[in-house]
């Protein structure tokens, strides 16, 4: 399955286990935002409009079934899937969360493959482009939005206008993050029938946007080509 473009925001109280679930997920190819509770969840969905949100029962503040309930208000939010992952087994909690608008109960602990199987059954859902719940035209990786229709890239909240260029090879690689786009593809894809470029044109233009939005996302792949990372 492609997992390129789908959002995931995870909400449970425990550092250890956001942590840990991040990394399986993201190492997926998945983009994944994280809170510590059902407030902060809230903050994060409206932000970042995800495809799917693993929420915890048991938190401080506001608990899964309270945050669930307020997630179902939120008219963009409408066809985002919300599977609750928790520690409780028991029938009434299951029947809870499907009755305050749950797609899913997964119970902890659960394996990572047993656990992207089943995020993968759950976003199969989204079977068309209408089904998603933010615009294609809008990617919004961590502080990085990028606005395909009006061309302008906003850093920490903060408006870019990149060259041509340099946006369509900034689009690219934030497209699928953390996959090796080779050489080849890049020069395909941003230059197209362009043939009279030279050899070091891509490094020139990953130099010019790492400058712009920081070194660490731009990672080199030796002999291979280049990748967008979530650090």
């Amino acid at each position: 399955m492609d997992t390129g473009g789908f959002k995931i925001l995870i909400v449970d109280d425990e550092p250890d286990i956001l942590e840990f679930l991040s990394y399986n997920l993201k190492k997926e190819g998945y983009l994944v935002y994280t809170a510590s509770n059902g407030e902060k969840a809230l903050e994060k969905a409206k932000e970042f409009l995800p495809h799917l949100i693993l929420l915890d029962v048991m938190m401080p503040k506001m608990d899964g079934m309270a945050t669930c309930e307020e997630l179902r208000k939120i008219p963009e939010l409408e066809s985002c899937l919300i599977a609750f992952l928790t520690a409780r087994s028991e029938e009434y909690s299951e029947i809870a969360g499907f009755s305050v608008g749950a797609d899913d109960y997964i119970t902890k602990p659960i394996r990572p493959k047993v656990l992207i199987a089943r995020i993968q059954a759950l976003l199969k859902r989204f079977t068309s482009k209408q089904t998603l719940p933010a615009s294609n035209a809008i990617l919004v990786i961590g502080s990085i939005t990028i606005d395909k229709d009006r061309h302008i890239v906003i850093v920490n909240g903060e408006e870019l206008s990149l060259p041509n260029k340099e946006f369509k090879l900034l689009h690219l690689l934030t497209s699928k993050p953390e996959r090796v786009f080779t050489r080849d593809e890049i020069y395909n894809d941003v230059w197209g029938s362009d043939a009279f470029v030279g050899d070091r044109t891509i490094d020139v233009h990953i130099r010019k946007l790492r400058e712009k939005l920081g070194d660490e996302h731009f990672e080199t792949v030796k002999g291979i080509g280049y990748k967008f990372t979530l650090r």
